[in-house]
């Protein structure tokens, strides 16, 4: 049975460890949950679907939020979540798609999630395939030089089944003239600022209608440390 986003506090209290890395899991519990209950279509029966959405989580440490969000949909247990961290566990402290049912992609280090989704999007283009590619990075993230070529491939590709999340809690180094969003935007990028903690803006930004360019929404929490 389905639960509901109010019970994941309580889900979230079976996994213990340090590598839960709590701050950074919470800052993306709200957009995960609004992706997996109201925008992602896919078959907790069949995750494998070739016609599913897939959603990579580039941002793979702190995965405490998302193996919640995965159990309340089905895809995980509660005993599975009870062993997160422990040697024989299939839930480590960055998702292994080969062992996590539902993870799209393993990751840990920081700047590759973004070029993935672009390379799933061209794939599911010449496929011809309608389904929709979703990667969720954080903001320090985009301090990586890859994801500025990925910036820039997915614009110039018009890639517009490629949806990026950018979860923003003011923790970059470098920053950006203009805020996150305009990052995206002269690349050709259709874009989004949203309260990354309102649910019904993360639902609205995410079914924007964005005319064949990649969409990204940048999902504004608290101020790491606040």
């Amino acid at each position: 049975m389905q639960m509901t986003y109010d019970e994941l506090p309580q889900l979230m209290t079976l996994m213990t460890g340090d590598e839960k890395h709590s701050v950074s899991a919470t800052s993306t519990l709200d957009v995960l949950w609004v992706l997996y209950s109201e925008i992602l279509r896919l078959d907790v029966a069949d995750p494998e679907d070739p016609d599913r959405d897939r959603f990579y989580l580039s941002k793979g440490h702190g995965p405490m939020a998302y193996y919640a969000v995965l159990a309340a949909r089905g895809f995980l247990t509660r005993n599975e979540l009870e062993s997160f961290g422990s040697y024989d566990s299939n839930l480590g402290s960055h998702p292994d798609r080969t062992l996590v049912r539902g993870a799209d992609i393993g990751s840990g280090s920081l700047g590759h999630g973004l070029a993935l989704a672009a390379g799933t999007a061209v794939a599911l283009q010449i496929r011809r395939s309608d389904a929709r590619v979703f990667v969720l990075i954080g903001d320090a993230e985009l301090d990586e030089g890859s994801d500025m070529e990925a910036i820039q491939f997915a614009g110039r590709s018009n890639l517009g089944n490629l949806t990026a999340v950018v979860i923003d809690n003011d923790s970059a180094g470098l920053g950006w003239p203009g805020g996150i969003a305009s990052r995206f935007a002269v690349e050709g990028w259709a874009t989004s600022d949203v309260d990354g903690r309102d649910h019904d803006a993360l639902s609205r930004a995410f079914r924007a209608e964005h005319n064949n360019h990649p969409l990204v929404v940048v999902a504004h929490v608290e101020k790491k440390g606040s």
